[in-house]
């Protein structure tokens, strides 16, 4: 049964569920239509073509959920948060090549109902979170299979994991907010907290935007006891900033120049570290901005590719001494070990999630998400179950 969709209503099937007895599922591919089915969101290309190109492009069908294979897990899912990387996706501007109808979304948070025979680090009830990567765990060597990329990803009710890229969510965070660690979260932690040269307290970090990773980054940096530097165009999100932690806040549309106000609020000197999400748009500022023998994390491409003329990067790295380093994410050891350490002391702190939404929702959502920025932390409510099939999407709707 599918999904029937036209210019502003959705029907969605109910799923069916089962009762799993001590997380066992019966054998066989499928379990049958009278077992455990899912909704599934996936990304429906026209025919003949491969690209996505809108949000409408989001549908959803009703498709049986597999038993966990020998080294499986199967989770339920309760939580998937939005990040800018899935806008991108939605709207065809994701600079890689994506699979057929992919189901969207990397960041989720949820429930191991049945486990595969030969698994014995996960049981019935953990709660997890999956891994943005889902090989390469246990090195920094190139990543082929990432979620929603060459994978598909989360924004489903069910789903099978392999279980060495599950990881558990830290006990003080809700099911919400820990739907929103898995790629923002680690990717903030790595650009800071690991390396040649991590964070220490006493250091200045200039931190760009008021998106996911960024308030990541804010918040495990004021934790660590550095001074941060935030940049938003947008007063309102400094605000959250400063809420936060921020020493200081820069409007960069109204101080376009916003590197000569970090070299005077640091008394000519520059800060230890700039987180960069930007790109090839801002990066000439930030080598400004940065202090001799500082670092520049690079970790987003806000301003895109190839869009804006070739930054002299050579020149001031070598005389200033800069080190430049792309973080993409993090891997399993480090987002399970040293990442729920050092959020110990935030459970108070952490910016919790303040929209949730509905799984039928899918359109509406992601124009909510493209209006109020990322630092919302937009997260869907995957399980929740409505009496009635048909649901208003209410595209473009406030």
């Amino acid at each position: 049964m599918s999904l029937v969709k036209n210019s502003d209503d959705l029907l969605v099937a109910t799923a069916k569920q089962c009762q799993l007895d001590g997380g066992t599922l019966p054998k066989g591919s499928d379990l049958g239509d009278a077992a455990l089915f899912r909704l599934d969101s996936g990304f429906v290309q026209a025919r003949g073509s491969t690209e996505i190109t809108s949000f409408n492009d989001l549908a959803i069908k009703k498709v049986p959920v597999s038993p966990p294979k020998a080294n499986e897990v199967l989770v339920k899912t309760y939580a998937v948060s939005l990040q800018y990387r899935d806008l991108s996706i939605a709207s065809g501007k994701y600079p890689r090549a994506l699979p057929p109808n992919l189901v969207p979304c990397s960041d989720m948070a949820g429930e191991v109902i049945a486990v595969g025979e030969d698994v014995k680090e996960w049981k019935v009830g953990d709660r997890v979170c999956a891994n943005f990567i889902q090989d390469k765990l246990h090195d920094d060597s190139p990543s082929e299979l990432i979620l929603s990329g060459s994978v598909h990803d989360v924004l489903t009710e069910y789903r099978n994991f392999p279980a060495q890229t599950l990881v558990s969510i830290p006990d003080h965070l809700s099911y919400e907010e820990a739907s929103t660690l898995p790629c923002a979260a680690v990717t903030a932690y790595n650009a800071l907290l690991s390396g040649f040269e991590p964070l220490k307290a006493g250091d200045t970090v200039l931190i760009q935007g008021t998106g996911g990773t960024s308030i990541f980054a804010l918040q495990f940096a004021v934790a660590s006891g550095a001074t941060v530097i935030a940049t938003s165009s947008s007063d309102e999100k400094l605000r959250i900033a400063t809420k936060l932690g921020a020493r200081h806040v820069i409007n960069y549309r109204t101080t376009p120049d916003w590197a000569a106000e970090v070299l005077k609020l640091t008394n000519g000197v520059g800060v230890d570290r700039v987180i960069e999400v930007v790109g090839n748009a801002s990066l000439a500022q930030s080598l400004a901005a940065v202090r001799k023998g500082g670092n520049i994390e690079l970790i987003g491409i806000l301003g895109g590719l190839g869009d804006v003329p070739a930054v002299d990067v050579v020149g001031p790295s070598i005389f200033k001494a800069i080190k430049i380093r792309g973080v993409f994410t993090a891997f399993r050891p480090r987002l399970e070990r040293d990442m729920s350490r050092r959020m110990e002391p935030l459970p108070r702190q952490l910016h919790v999630p303040r929209h949730v939404l509905r799984l039928p929702e899918l359109a509406y959502v992601f124009n909510v998400e493209v209006r109020l920025g990322a630092s919302s932390r937009l997260v869907i409510d995957v399980t929740s179950r409505l009496d009635a099939a048909r649901h208003r999407l209410r595209l473009g709707a406030g």
